[in-house]
């Protein structure tokens, strides 16, 4: 009897162990059966790594930006659009895991649960991707970065459409150079990277936004102060430095002059709990998302950081480190009174047989910063357009903005930063730009943010 029962629970056992694989199995099926069906090993799928039979990509105009014929991956006709556009495309090979062609082979191949990738002809074939970016908005991004590394994200905040992401270095994926992958001068240091999701910077002045919104809710008497600027401050036996000596500003004119010497009394006076605190709630320390795309985190990390140290992060330097896409979210966040909009950038998937299977939409996200917060804000950073920056930048669309200037170290030119949106309501249009190793934010973002929102402002329907 013993035996007998020893066996049946030895049965047993085996049987739950087949019926929790075969749920594994069905749940792969399931979430994964598309990226299985497009593994290299399928040789009438993918070619040398490429889709070989998939449908089109385009742009919110239907300008096809990638296309399969004759076995073989096409792209645009132009090579600027196609270098603008690679980040968001991808490449051939699936190399930038961020790209239209690697996170959604299985639509553009035609996989589907039902019949995987046979049409009812029989036949296969994918789904055409259209996306809500402006490649002709796209390319001019790309050339005013000129050879300059760096990104541009524009996105409408009230509809949450995708209208720019554009990400330097890259390449023409009609034509990958040879040592792409074997060039030993750095050209293509980071070139499969998309900056907009996947890079995180420092910030430098643009992070004064956080250290603003943290004052104005733990500061009572925030407009009425005014701090002594003679150029630097020694915190700790160490200095903290400003470009000038500002003498005496309020508020308003220490955000617009960027006084470092202001904003480091500041976050030391609000101390490293409320500094992140604000942080955080303003969406660092986190994800964010794109059609399933995962951003890199924007850090703020001030944990047992001595006085200074604390001073120099409310300017942006330290350790802080912010990524574009995030930035952009906050600006429409700050422009839809403390409510981001969730970019998208997927405006419709269309089934072979003319079924638009996916539709993007519009989606408030949660709650960035409260609305009286993101008010004074929005007030402060018009203040630094009109006043500072000049509205001949943004002619018509009252941007809101602010540069920032980010110390990199190592012997390199700082990285110049612009991020800011239109508050006027026929233009609801935020950004970010960031240009590596540049002389200053206003002189190289600021000129890219000037160029690409004024044609921006103009596809606005």
């Amino acid at each position: 009897m013993k035996t007998t029962g020893s066996r049946s629970l030895i049965l047993y056992i085996l049987g739950m162990a087949f019926l929790f694989g075969l749920g594994v199995f069905l749940y792969g099926i399931v979430t994964e059966g598309g990226n299985w069906a497009m593994q290299p090993f399928n040789k009438h799928l993918t070619t040398g790594g490429q889709l070989a039979n998939s449908g089109k990509i385009l742009d919110r105009n239907n300008v096809v930006l990638a296309k399969s014929e004759n076995g073989k991956r096409v792209y645009n006709n132009d090579e600027t659009v196609r270098r603008a556009m690679l980040h968001t495309v991808g490449d051939s090979n699936g190399y930038i895991s961020t790209g239209i062609q690697y996170n959604y082979r299985s639509e553009l191949s035609g996989y589907n649960l039902i019949t995987g990738l046979a049409t009812p002809t029989g036949k296969s074939g994918g789904s055409d991707i259209r996306l809500t970016l402006d490649s002709t908005l796209c390319k001019l991004a790309l050339q005013k970065l000129g050879s300059s590394s760096g990104a541009v994200a524009i996105y409408n905040y009230k509809t949450g459409e995708m209208l720019c992401s554009v990400s330097t270095p890259n390449f023409d994926p009609s034509n990958p150079p040879k040592d792409l992958d074997t060039d030993k001068t750095g050209k293509y240091d980071g070139v499969y990277l998309d900056r907009v999701l996947s890079s995180s910077y420092t910030p430098g002045s643009i992070f004064k936004l956080v250290t603003s919104a943290a004052a104005i809710e733990n500061i009572a008497d925030l407009d009425s102060r005014s701090w002594e600027c003679n150029g630097s401050v020694t915190i700790n036996g160490n200095k903290i430095t400003d470009v000038a000596s500002y003498g005496k500003l309020n508020f308003k004119n220490a955000l617009a002059k960027s006084s470092n010497v202001a904003f480091a009394q500041i976050a030391i006076e609000l101390g490293a709990d409320k500094m992140t605190a604000m942080a955080n709630s303003m969406g660092f320390n986190r994800s964010f998302d794109l059609d399933g795309i995962s951003t890199s985190k924007s850090i703020y990390k001030v944990d047992g950081a001595q006085p200074n140290e604390l001073g120099w992060s409310g300017v942006g330097q330290y350790t802080d480190l912010t990524n574009p896409f995030h930035m952009m979210v906050m600006m429409g966040a700050i422009a839809n009174d403390g409510v981001p909009v969730r970019p998208y950038m997927i405006g419709s998937i269309t089934a072979p047989f003319g079924l638009t299977v996916r539709s993007g939409h519009t989606q408030t996200d949660s709650r960035l910063l409260k609305a009286e917060t993101a008010e004074k804000l929005k007030a402060y950073m018009r203040y630094n357009v009109t006043s500072y920056y000049g509205d001949g930048l943004f002619p018509g669309l009252a941007v809101c903005a602010k540069t920032g200037t980010a110390e990199v170290g190592g012997g390199k030119k700082p990285n110049g930063w612009m991020v800011g949106f239109s508050s006027n309501e026929k233009t609801p249009l935020a950004f970010a730009v960031v240009v590596e190793n540049s002389k200053s934010g206003m002189s190289s973002a600021g000129q890219v943010a000037s160029a690409l929102m004024t044609a921006a402002a103009k596809t606005i329907k």
